[in-house]
């Protein structure tokens, strides 16, 4: 295995920190201290031009010390009353934290499903951007409230990776109950090795990964080094970090313990190769107008649609092409054929008069589109 300089946060534009359960919440209480040093590393990354996005598990332990519920596996339904009841306290208290720093912040409450289905996840990544270029800071979790074993993460690793490829994250930090991945449990075995860099996540690195050994949180190193893979496919370098001191971003910075797991493209291009990998479901044939504003990294708006082939959904990749045929590229289209065929040739102001309800101004966004 390979041995590259280890990755920092220095430069980069938009960073998801996953919070386990066990370093926020202990014996069912908050840890209302070491939050508001997390609020502070969040200042810190968005004095530098850094957009953050926050992924917190701890809803559900939360909920079970305020409701007195016994220790163990819960029931379905407890586990949800549980998360119900975390869920707002949990969102109150990051406000508190973070408006000190004129920071605002949204809650996202996210299920598999939302990433699964494609309008769902596009609807889930225009929201995201738009909450970031505004400023604010999302606080994502995953919705115990509702979700049921089939539509479920499972755990906040996974879906702290998901949320990294879905944005465009160029770090995700994973701040756990343990320093990084070892050759075997440090815990078991005085033999470990701490491994600093993964370049390559072989099978070997895989089986490394044990079982979770923390009473709170339900994510092991197995569901970290699964996040990982996710993770660096899609352009995202991932850290694991022992995050119970009081600074952990501060820390990873000023040289803590950390595996970097590498990734060999950017976000951008990652994004581009699962698009352009896809299998069109339709076709949209476009103006000279539309071909020259593409050229120029424009998106594609309805104005420049003359004609409209096949049926497809939201989310759903099409060929674009131009006047005489030739193709001009591939994207996800933001409105179902139906739609597309309504508005194809319209201006984007005119969209609501013709569909009955505002739509997205883009047909194709720039960001969804492989020329």
């Amino acid at each position: 295995m390979a041995t590259l300089t280890p990755m920092t946060l220095d430069g980069a534009k938009r960073v998801v920190i996953k919070i386990g359960s066990a370093l926020l919440v202990e014996a069912g209480q908050l840890r209302a201290d070491w939050l508001s040093g997390l609020a502070e590393d969040v200042a810190m990354l968005r004095n530098r031009g850094t957009q953050v996005i926050l992924v917190s598990s701890g809803s559900i332990a939360l909920g079970r010390g305020i409701l007195c519920l016994p220790t163990g596996e819960l029931p379905l339904e407890q586990s949800q009353a549980a998360a119900s009841v975390g869920q707002i306290r949990l969102a109150r208290a990051y406000q508190e934290v973070l408006d000190p720093h004129q920071i605002t912040t949204a809650q996202i409450l996210l299920t598999l499903e939302d990433s699964a289905d494609r309008r769902r996840y596009l609807n889930s990544r225009a929201t995201l951007d738009a909450l970031l270029r505004l400023g604010v800071v999302p606080i994502v979790n995953e919705n115990d409230t509702v979700a049921t074993d089939e539509i479920r993460y499972g755990d906040n690793d996974r879906l702290a990776a998901n949320i990294a490829v879905t944005i465009g994250a160029d770090r995700l930090i994973l701040l756990s109950d343990v320093d990084g991945l070892y050759t075997a449990n440090p815990s078991v075995d005085p033999t470990a090795k701490h491994l600093p860099v993964i370049d390559d996540i072989t099978p070997e690195i895989e089986d490394m990964a044990g079982d979770p050994v923390s009473g709170v949180s339900k994510g092991g190193m197995k569901t970290k080094v699964m996040a990982a893979k996710t993770s660096v496919a899609g352009g995202c370098a991932m850290a694991i970090t022992e995050g119970s001191k009081m600074r952990p971003i501060l820390a990873l910075e000023h040289g803590a313990r950390v595996s970097w797991f590498t990734a060999t493209e950017d976000p951008d291009h990652a994004r581009k190769r699962w698009i352009g990998a896809m299998k069109p479901k339709g076709e949209i044939m476009i103006d000279a107008g539309a071909v020259a504003a593409l050229a120029k990294g424009k998106s594609l708006l309805p104005v420049g649609v003359e004609e409209v082939v096949g049926h497809f959904g939201r989310g759903e990749p099409v060929l674009v092409l131009g006047p005489d045929g030739a193709r001009i590229g591939l994207g996800l289209s933001r409105y179902t054929s139906d739609e597309a065929e309504a508005i194809k040739g319209a201006h984007s102001e005119d969209i609501k008069a013709i569909l009955g309800y505002p739509g997205r101004a883009a047909l194709i966004h720039r960001d969804d589109l492989v020329t």
